[in-house]
């Protein structure tokens, strides 16, 4: 039973039911494949219909749900060639970043995003911490905003629902041990400032997830795709 939200009057409420919506998918309660009844929505939040098929109308448009028909809207679902190219554009989009970021960056910002990081490894000791999801989003999140290219930030997001879908999926399988070494290597690849090698440390950082995502999930993907030629 999905909670009523409460939605400000002064704000869209399309807007807010995409929030919300995507809450409700991020969270677990709604998960692909699940149904999405629009009468039914409506009904439970107390609202008409008109903004509900208006969210859902976005939500499709940003690859989030699909219209399936007799079926009508449907959480999405992530085959093999959805991951390779989540997993592939954000190989070029991040690397890209690190490049910009090692060069934009101040001396205090990159400081910053390693005391975060040093934050991070202390939960490796901490048993009520059972994950380090949201910690790695932050830092791959703050890289790209330190790139300061808007165009590219803003490329990133129109994708980053997805990248926290595909995130999620492979978080809850990963150590934190894992976690936390693989992100070193980004934190040192900043602080270095040496472009070249930061975007190919982010790249091969990406690639390596890719691999993961494909292993642990049982996707068996073949040919080309797992080839790491073809990713650099």
């Amino acid at each position: 039973m999905m909670n009523k939200p409460v939605f400000p009057p002064r704000q869209s409420i399309s807007e807010d039911l995409i929030l919300y919506i995507k809450q409700q998918i991020a969270s677990g309660q709604l998960n692909p494949g699940d149904r999405i009844v629009e009468t039914k929505l409506a009904q439970e939040l107390g609202i008409s219909q008109t903004p509900v098929r208006e969210a859902i109308r976005r939500l499709q448009g940003e690859g989030i749900i699909t219209v399936v028909p007799n079926k009508g809207p449907m959480v999405c679902t992530l085959d093999k060639k959805d991951v390779f190219e989540i997993y592939s554009i954000r190989s070029m989009l991040e690397g890209l970043a690190i490049r910009l970021a090692v060069q934009n960056a101040s001396d205090e910002q990159i400081e910053e995003i390693e005391r975060f990081y040093n934050k991070m490894k202390d939960k490796l000791l901490d048993e009520s911490v059972e994950y380090l999801i949201d910690d790695s989003l932050h830092i791959h999140e703050t890289i790209m905003i330190l790139s300061r290219h808007s165009r590219l930030i803003a490329t990133y997001q129109s994708i980053s629902f997805q990248i926290l879908l595909v995130n999620r999926m492979l978080g809850t399988k990963k150590t934190k041990q894992n976690e936390v070494l693989q992100h070193g290597e980004l934190i040192e690849a900043l602080k270095r400032r040496e472009p070249d090698e930061a975007e190919l440390t982010m790249r091969k950082h990406i690639y390596r997830s890719y691999r993961d995502f494909v292993e642990l999930n049982g996707l068996d993907a073949e040919g080309d795709e797992l080839e790491e030629k073809n990713w650099f």
